[in-house]
């Protein structure tokens, strides 16, 4: 089993349950070797109500794991600006350390609400 096998299965458990409704949406992280990209999903209708990725950000003399904190933090503001307070958290079947955790961190510094 490679390693995107192991991922994909681990993201079946986990989404298998975490949903989000309107109200509480889903925070969904998806991590590519460059980027982090953050979506706030509501389940019930199939749709995107906020998303953020660290390409919009200016990454000279940051880290990775600094880059997608800014992300989370962003994505944090959109989802203020939506009244949005509350959301389930999706790792999306990544380990809960480096760039997931420092996105985390980020949105729950602003004003997010796991």
């Amino acid at each position: 089993m490679t390693k995107q096998d192991q991922r994909n299965k681990r993201h079946k458990r986990v989404r298998g349950k975490v949903i989000g409704i309107e109200k509480c949406p889903r925070l969904s992280v998806f991590r590519s070797n460059k980027y982090i990209n953050l979506q706030l999903i509501d389940d019930e209708t199939g749709k995107t109500m906020a998303s953020f990725n660290d390409l919009k950000i200016n990454k000279k003399g940051k880290t990775k794991i600094e880059a997608a904190k800014e992300a989370g933090i962003a994505l944090a503001k959109k989802a203020n600006e939506q009244k949005i307070e509350k959301v389930v958290f999706d790792r999306g079947g990544y380990k809960y350390h480096g760039r997931v955790k420092a996105a985390a961190e980020g949105a729950r510094e602003g004003g997010l609400k796991f």
